[in-house]
């Protein structure tokens, strides 16, 4: 299973790159996984063409968005649960948010988003990942997503950085 992970797409007019970025990530992808901020609902609709596509919203969504999909999920995948989260919040930094979200349910990887900041590290032998931004970087050098394989029992994570 290929997954593409993105998150905080932050999308509000002209939004023909990303859409194009979108179309190709199609072709190679099993799965695409979006952890919110998509902020206009083209960018939902675009995804939603893609027969496999889960997402939660983040904290930048409005209404109709958070109408429409889970601020939280959990998926099973390859014998794997992976919790999606946004990663916002008010009591900790975003890792430590989006950890402790899943506490209590036992999930063998965790991904998120929020900070626009690309990162694969393990926290308590959970294995975290938030893509970063494929249209909004931010003080990054560089825009960014996550490829993320599972077959055999085996991961295969990989950020994707371009300008």
């Amino acid at each position: 299973m290929k997954i593409v992970i993105l998150s905080d797409t932050h999308a509000k007019k002209h939004n023909d790159k990303l859409f194009k970025l979108i179309d190709n990530l199609f072709k190679e992808a099993d799965m695409i996984i979006h952890a919110g901020d998509y902020i206009s609902p083209s960018v939902v609709s675009k995804l939603k063409e893609h027969k496999n596509f889960v997402g939660v919203w983040g904290n930048n969504d409005k209404h109709y968005i958070r109408s429409i999909l889970n601020e939280k999920e959990i998926l099973s995948i390859e014998g794997y649960r992976i919790g999606l989260y946004h990663g916002h919040g008010t009591s900790k930094n975003t890792l430590n948010t989006a950890y402790d979200k899943f506490v209590s349910d036992k999930v063998d990887i965790i991904i998120f988003g929020h900070t626009h900041q690309p990162l694969i590290l393990t926290k308590s032998k959970v294995l975290m990942i938030n893509p970063g931004s494929p249209s909004c970087k931010r003080r990054e050098p560089w825009y960014s997503y996550v490829v993320l394989e599972i077959e055999n029992k085996k991961i295969d994570v990989h950020l994707k950085f371009f300008s």
